[in-house]
């Protein structure tokens, strides 16, 4: 990775971060009022506990709460005329915020939010008794501040439903002032539902998904909408609308850290080579990454794309055709040894798949684990039987390569391996054709013929460079296939000890 990328990358982390220390910085105001204990009309058990937990979870987000319940008229009007004077005094910056849970009613298009002393006779009297909704609107508007978020979860049942012009349910879409967010706990004119436990279902998912971070409000009150479908059987769709101007979040998203910034940009990079040997080795280095399930899916779409037989003039003669599902099979089950780590699991995928997209991978896996187990086995050191199974195949390192006693120099023959191999110094075998393809069903003309050089441009100097990354991690020496198998990549790495002479 270049340095010069990761500095820019660290200077973004560290301006996330102090983007998101500001935004817990500006002034969070909220009032939360929840009406149940009605004394005329219909009492309701739930909006008490919804304030309180309204009213908990945005103190844990960073807001100011003022909390009223069971409020009289007079104690409405006054907490809204005082969370406005509140809001103007705070600022352009400040978030404004109003919640309600209790009685709510319509009439001829106005929402009116009800008090619990309450008392009306006629439809006429609801603006001299009620609170109209409009009037949170209007403090807010004047505050001039640049984001605001009213919630109703207001929408029960029409409790005047036999006053004449009072025989509308839920309440009515309002229109946002410029930087508002407008959330009804259900659509318009329809009811919510009080829930069967201690609070509605529309305010419970919203404080479960309100601490998320990096959540933009619109995504949380559809994450919220998703919630209340299910809970509700599809009888209750919360709505809202929005004429916000800038983006809100109640929880700021976490500021990466440098490791996740590195791991990101290993994760591009690798992404865009589409090499699926790349995205195998990033799999093997970082299973448990964020990036995993993406890296599997590239994979395996890469691999069927390497598979695919190339197009031919003529039809082919027809032969039987094979299992739809073999590669699918194999990918499992090398998976599968990787994830076990063991020679049995890798002998199984060989006996499987001898000739398959990994069995290079699955041999020299297999050829770590056996000389790991004779270095720690006294037994071991004894002479093999000659009935041993040998494991070196086409284009993977004999059972025991061994080590060379001589200096390997970029000049000289290596006199380790196979005699093909043994016979040529390094710079011979970089500037000569693969012996067999990188990538099992790989087309002829992708590799036939190909020098390794031409593919890596490969010298002296940077190949040693390279050479060097197997000595500080020497498990990746037999990890990645090679055209020339492992022995060469174990002569680059003991010719990178030495220094590369």
């Amino acid at each position: 990775m270049h340095r010069f990328a990761i500095a820019i990358l660290l200077a973004l982390t560290v301006t996330i971060g102090a983007l998101s220390e500001r935004a817990h910085a500006e002034p969070r105001l909220a009032l939360v009022v929840g009406n149940g204990a009605y004394t005329t009309v219909t009492p309701l058990d739930n909006p008490v506990n919804d304030a309180n937990l309204m009213a908990d979870a945005l103190r844990k987000v960073g807001f100011e709460v003022t909390l009223v319940t069971d409020s009289s008229q007079n104690e409405m009007i006054t907490a809204i005329s005082q969370f406005g004077s509140k809001l103007r005094a705070a600022g352009e910056d400040a978030t404004g915020l109003f919640y309600y849970a209790g009685h709510g009613v319509q009439s001829f298009g106005a929402n009116f939010l009800l008090p619990v002393d309450i008392e009306l006779q006629d439809a006429a009297d609801l603006s001299l008794v009620g609170v109209p909704a409009q009037a949170v609107l209007r403090q807010m508007f004047s505050a001039r501040n640049r984001t605001n978020i009213v919630i109703l979860d207001a929408c029960r049942n029409n409790p005047f439903v036999s006053i004449p012009d009072l025989s509308d349910n839920g309440l009515a879409e309002m229109k946002a002032p410029r930087g508002t967010f407008l959330s009804y706990s259900t659509a318009p004119g329809d009811i919510a539902l009080d829930g069967i436990g201690g609070n509605s279902p529309f305010t419970e998912a919203l404080a479960r998904h309100m601490p998320t971070p990096g959540m933009p409000v619109e995504t949380l009150f559809k994450a919220v909408r998703v919630d209340v479908l299910k809970e509700t059987g599809n009888q209750q769709t919360p709505w809202d609308t929005s004429s916000l101007t800038v983006d809100f979040q109640f929880v700021p998203a976490k500021a990466p850290s440098a490791e996740e910034v590195e791991l990101r940009q290993i994760w591009d990079t690798v992404k865009l080579s589409k090499d699926p040997l790349q995205v195998l080795l990033f799999l093997r280095a970082h299973p448990d990454s964020r990036y995993s399930a993406e890296a599997r899916e590239l994979l395996t779409a890469l691999m069927e794309k390497e598979t695919q037989p190339t197009a031919q003039a003529t039809p082919a003669p027809q032969q039987e055709s094979e299992p739809a599902t073999p590669q699918t099979s194999e990918r499992d089950m090398i998976e599968t040894a990787r994830r076990e780590g063991t020679a049995s699991a890798y002998q199984t995928y060989l006996d499987a798949y001898p000739n398959g997209a990994f069995a290079e991978l699955a041999r020299l896996e297999l050829q770590t684990i056996v000389n790991k187990e004779q270095s720690t086995d006294p037994v071991a050191n004894q002479p093999q039987k000659e009935d041993a199974p040998a494991i070196a195949e086409q284009g993977s390192p004999a059972a025991d390569p061994g080590e060379p006693s001589a200096v390997i120099a970029f000049n000289a023959p290596l006199a380790m391996g196979e005699p093909d191999i043994a016979t040529r110094s390094i710079s011979e075998l970089i500037t000569g054709s693969p012996k067999f393809p990188p990538i099992e069903g790989l087309p002829e003309a992708v590799w036939k013929d190909k020098t390794c050089a031409a593919c890596h441009q490969w010298e002296q100097a940077n190949l040693c460079d390279q050479a060097k990354t197997y000595v500080a991690d020497k498990s990746r020496t037999i990890e990645k296939q090679h055209p020339y198998g492992g022995t060469f990549k174990n002569a680059l790495r003991l010719w990178a000890e030495q220094g590369c002479p």
